[in-house]
C-alpha cells in the first residue's frame, strides 16, 4: 500500500507531514513523492489567502488525479474552514490540527467505506500532540517541533484560531529526538513550531526557549543548531549571553517585524515597538557580530499611509536585513483586521511591495558581499545549474563546482563573488 503527502505552508507543516509519514511507514506503507497512491494526504495552510487558495486547488487536483484513493485532508485550512470543506469537497478523512496521531487507522477505516470527521475545538486543547520521534527526515537539515499554538492574536492573523493556544512539548522528548537525529548523521537541527518564543508559557515552571536550546545542544553535541522565527522582545542580554555560550548556534535570526512604523504595529496588535525591535537586534549583533537578521514584512495594511510606509522603509534600511520576505496585506476573514476601514488598494500594495523588494535585494547584496574573501563552512543540499548549492551558518546561499557528490556534506569554502541575478555567492572548495 502506498501513501503520498502534499504539504503546503510552513516548516512546521513539513515536519508534521514527516511525522505522519513515519506513522504510515511503521504500519507497513510505502511513502511515494509523486504519482498515484492508495492514500493521499493534503496538509493544508491558511496563513494567507494565497495559501488557502493553493490548498483548495491541491485538494481538488488530488481527487481528480486519484479518484479511487482515500483522500485525507488535515492542517490549518481543515481546522478553520471545516464546514466549507465538508460541503464542497469529496473528502474521506477530515482532521484539523489534533488527532493526527490516529491518521493511519482513520485512513484504513475509510478504505473500508467509513468516512471520518475529526475537527475538534482547538481553543480548548491543552495537550501537545506527540506524533513520535521523527529521526529519518527527507531533508538535509533535520527539524524538531518543540511547541504548537500561539496566544498573540495579531489583528491580521488566523493562526491562533487554526492552531489554538500554546502547548509546549515535553523537553525529554525533544532531547530524545535530538539524540536520534545526531545518531542518524545529520549536521544541523532546526527548532520549529508555531511560536517557538512562547515555549514554556503553559508549563509555568520557568522553562523557556533558551532551556530547550541548551538541552538540544547537550543531546546532539557537534551539530549546528538553527532557530525558527523569534519575537524581538525575547532577545534580552541574558538570552543572547546564554545563546552565545552554546557554541554551535547558527548566527541567523529570523525576527518577525511586519512593520517598522509604530502606528501600524499598534493596529496590527504586535506586542513590541520599533525601538524594542532595534534593541533586540543590537543585543544579537553584540553577541553574534556576523549574524544575519532576517524578517517578514507586510505592506498595505489597512490604514497604512504613505508616511507610515516610508517610516517602515527607513526602519528596514536602518536595520540592514540580510533577507526580507515581503507580503502584501491579505484579508483573512474572521480576523479583526478584516473589519478595519481605509483599506489600501491593490495597486498601491503592489507598488509598495516592489519598493521593499528592491530594498531587500540591495541589503542582501551588501550583506553577502561583506563576506567575499572569507572562508566559511557550507552545508551542501542540492545541485543547481551544474553547481552544488548549500547554506552557510548565517544562511547565505553558496554555489561551488565539484566533481564529487556534495549532498549532505559540510565543507569549508572560500567565497569569491556574489551573483545579484540569483542572489547567491560563488565559492571554491578548500582542501
Amino acid at each position: 500500500m502506498t501513501v503520498r503527502f502534499i504539504t503546503l505552508g510552513c516548516k512546521t507543516n513539513i515536519y508534521e507531514s514527516e511525522a505522519m509519514a513515519q506513522l504510515f511507514e511503521a504500519a507497513g506503507y510505502t511513502v511515494v513523492s509523486s504519482g498515484s497512491a492508495d492514500i493521499c494526504v493534503i496538509n493544508t495552510c491558511t496563513v494567507t489567502g494565497t495559501g488557502a487558495s493553493k490548498s483548495l486547488k491541491q485538494i481538488r487536483r488530488a481527487r481528480r488525479e486519484n479518484p479511487n484513493a482515500v483522500l485525507a485532508v488535515t492542517g490549518c485550512l481543515a481546522q478553520t474552514e471545516a464546514d466549507r470543506l465538508r460541503e464542497a469537497e469529496n473528502i474521506d478523512v477530515l482532521i484539523g490540527v489534533s488527532g493526527r496521531d490516529k491518521i493511519v487507522s482513520l485512513c484504513e477505516a475509510a478504505q473500508g467505506g467509513k468516512r471520518t470527521d475529526r475537527v475538534e475545538d482547538i481553543s480548548k486543547t491543552a495537550r501537545f500532540e506527540e506524533l513520535g520521534i521523527v529521526h529519518r527526515q527527507r531533508r538535509i537539515r533535520a527539524e524538531i517541533k518543540i511547541e504548537d499554538g500561539c496566544n498573540n492574536f495579531c489583528s491580521y492573523c488566523k493562526i491562533p484560531y487554526a492552531r489554538g493556544p500554546v502547548r509546549s512539548r515535553n523537553i525529554d522528548k525533544i532531547a530524545e529526538e535530538a539524540a536520534a537525529i545526531a545518531a542518524d548523521g545529520y549536521s544541523e537541527i532546526v527548532l520549529t513550531g508555531i511560536h517557538i518564543g512562547s515555549y514554556g508559557r503553559d508549563l509555568k515552571d520557568g522553562t523557556g526557549l533558551i532551556d530547550v536550546m541548551e538541552t538540544v545542544s547537550r543531546s546532539a553535541p557537534g551539530l549546528r543548531l538553527r532557530l525558527g522565527s523569534l519575537e524581538p522582545v525575547m532577545i534580552t542580554e541574558e538570552f543572547t549571553r546564554r545563546a552565545a555560550e552554546l557554541g554551535g548556534l547558527c548566527p541567523q535570526f529570523h525576527l518577525s517585524l511586519q512593520s517598522g512604523c509604530d502606528r501600524t504595529l499598534s493596529a496590527m496588535h504586535r506586542h513590541y515597538s520599533a525601538e524594542e525591535y532595534r534593541r533586540g537586534v543590537a543585543n544579537l549583533r553584540t553577541a553574534f557580530p556576523d549574524s544575519a537578521i532576517t524578517t517578514d514584512l507586510i505592506v498595505g495594511f489597512p490604514g497604512e499611509t504613505e508616511a507610515d510606509f516610508e517610516e517602515s522603509r527607513r526602519f528596514c534600511e536602518e536595520i540592514g536585513f540580510a533577507q526580507m520576505h515581503i507580503f502584501p496585506y491579505s484579508v483573512r476573514e474572521g480576523t479583526l483586521a478584516a473589519r478595519l476601514p481605509n483599506r489600501v488598494s491593490d495597486e498601491v500594495k503592489t507598488e509598495r511591495a516592489h519598493i521593499m523588494l528592491s530594498l531587500a535585494a540591495d541589503m542582501k547584496r551588501r550583506f553577502c558581499e561583506g563576506f567575499i574573501g572569507k572562508q566559511l563552512p557550507v552545508l551542501f543540499e542540492q545541485q543547481k545549474n551544474g553547481m552544488w548549492s548549500g547554506m552557510t551558518e548565517n544562511y547565505m546561499e553558496v554555489r561551488c563546482k565539484s566533481t564529487e557528490a556534495l549532498r549532505g556534506r559540510l565543507a569549508e569554502v572560500k567565497l569569491s563573488d556574489y551573483r545579484s541575478d540569483g542572489e547567491y555567492l560563488i565559492g571554491e572548495m578548500v582542501d
